[in-house]
């Protein structure tokens, strides 16, 4: 017998391009953006850094045309990397790239607080490492703050969300004029090159990677869609969204050039845009680096539990999830889908105590639980382009089906590149999510998995005993 899943009564809160923008803003700019100038020169110089934000930005904004496109050609779909699984690749692989950016988002929110309890450590002991118990009854106590700021309302969530991107965004712009003000152009050119003893591919290759997991998050505006007021809305505030935050990730990594030399910068202590920032203005730039930085990790942390919680929401509401992760309050908030990915971190808060490498392991399948409903997205894409040329046989049409090829080519590079063990591991967490699948499913019809998700559920229940067999072979170390 079918079960309905429940739905709100409350018609969905509607927010602009610019509030949508910065969902993206919001989740891509974290803490990483703060080491790029350590990170970049401890690998290349200002040539190789060059290429590498080239080659990275370019794929990255491929992918960023494909959510665009398919905003506009699928605006019944919500929740973005979700519901374009599901619509090309059935619902059980629906379900997979919504459970894993789910996990994926928990899995990050921790890493922010331990990020925040580590800086601000440098002041207070007690919270140094942000590890200590300390440091977890504190991240837990901001975590149920920032629980009920949500659970008050979706769009005064958003509305915090966007004045928090913009005041992240602020300092970092101030540190790039700051910079320029005082930029070296012979130091600038002396930094032109990387180390004397690695070719420019090797250099590249170094840091391409860091390039790349720092675009993660160019989906938030598509996660989001439900409260668009035009669907043409989201496709406008993704590449808004990417555009600004390529330029913001670029210009922090080149000036820093022109300040020190490459080989000075590569060992300052991380954040590395503290030290470079305090070359410039002295002691009190370090100080100004590090507030910024606990902003702007706040504000990445806001924005992907709001993204967690609609992905879930829109899943439940599909009938892929059950009931529970479908309940929304009155005001619009996912409440069941907000109080699970709550839950979720908390435990994980407390597994910190207890974890050394373990919680290494997980930052790195963060990166692969996120990466597969990227592959998913552009898989469909050129399903939906492929009709599209085949229907009308437009050029506009060709050239979608093209970025969509080399958006999929490029993310599955990517997949690859951030290691096979930790997509092995990460089945370790989706194979037993698949209860809740089944569950769902079940209450909708006696039919759970079609032939062709038989076959997927095998492969990954294949992949999952790999990876409990490597773990006890010590293939693979956690």
């Amino acid at each position: 017998m079918s079960h309905p899943a429940p739905r709100s009564e409350t018609a969905p809160t509607t927010v602009s391009t610019l509030t949508l923008s910065t969902f993206v803003v919001g989740s891509m700019v974290g803490a990483g953006v703060f080491s790029l100038p350590g990170t970049f020169s401890t690998q290349t110089g200002v040539i190789g850094a060059l290429v590498a934000w080239a080659l990275a930005g370019t794929g990255m904004f491929l992918l960023a045309l494909v959510f665009q496109r398919l905003a506009a050609r699928r605006p019944d779909l919500d929740a973005g990397v979700y519901s374009y699984a599901r619509a090309g690749f059935g619902r059980y692989l629906g379900f997979l790239s919504a459970f894993g950016y789910w996990a994926s988002a928990c899995a990050g929110n921790v890493f922010y607080w331990v990020f925040i309890m580590s800086t601000v450590g440098a002041v207070f002991p007690g919270v140094q490492g942000g590890d200590t118990p300390l440091a977890v009854l504190l991240s837990s106590v901001g975590l149920w703050v920032f629980f009920l700021l949500v659970r008050h309302g979706t769009r005064e969530a958003a509305a915090i969300n966007r004045v928090v991107s913009v005041a992240k965004v602020l300092p970092i712009v101030v540190f790039v004029l700051l910079c320029l003000f005082a930029f070296d152009p012979a130091v600038f050119a002396a930094n032109l090159s990387g180390p004397a003893d690695a070719a420019l591919y090797d250099q590249v290759r170094g840091t391409l990677l860091v390039t790349v997991f720092a675009f993660i998050g160019v989906e938030g505006a598509s996660a989001y869609s439900r409260h668009a007021r035009r669907r043409r809305d989201v496709g406008r505030a993704t590449v808004l969204g990417f555009v600004s935050v390529l330029a913001i990730f670029m210009s922090v990594t080149i000036v820093s050039f022109g300040i020190l030399p490459r080989e000075r910068i590569a060992q300052l202590d991380q954040p590395s845009m503290a030290g470079v920032l305090a070359e410039v203005v002295g002691p009190w730039g370090a100080a100004f680096v590090g507030i910024s930085l606990i902003v702007a990790v706040l504000g990445a942390y806001l924005s992907w539990t709001l993204m967690a919680a609609e992905v879930l929401l829109v899943a439940a509401r599909d009938g892929d999830l059950p009931p529970v992760f479908a309940r929304t309050n009155d005001k619009d908030v996912p409440v069941g889908a907000l109080t699970m990915s709550t839950l979720l971190v908390q435990v994980l808060l407390v597994v910190v105590l207890f974890s050394t490498n373990a919680f290494n392991v997980a930052l790195s399948l963060t990166s692969a639980f996120a990466l597969i409903p990227y592959v998913l997205t552009a898989g469909y894409g050129v399903r939906v382009a492929v009709a599209d040329v085949r229907s009308t046989r437009r050029a506009r049409a060709i050239a979608a089906l093209v970025v969509a090829v080399c958006a999929t080519g490029y993310t599955l590079f990517l997949l690859a590149a951030a290691g096979g063990e930790y997509v092995l591991l990460a089945m370790l967490v989706l194979v037993p999510g698949t209860l809740l699948f089944v569950v769902a499913r079940r209450r909708r019809a006696p039919r759970v998995f079609t032939g062709a998700e038989w076959i997927v559920f095998g492969a990954a229940v294949a992949a999952a005993i790999a990876a409990i067999v490597m773990l006890a072979v010590g293939a693979i170390e956690i």
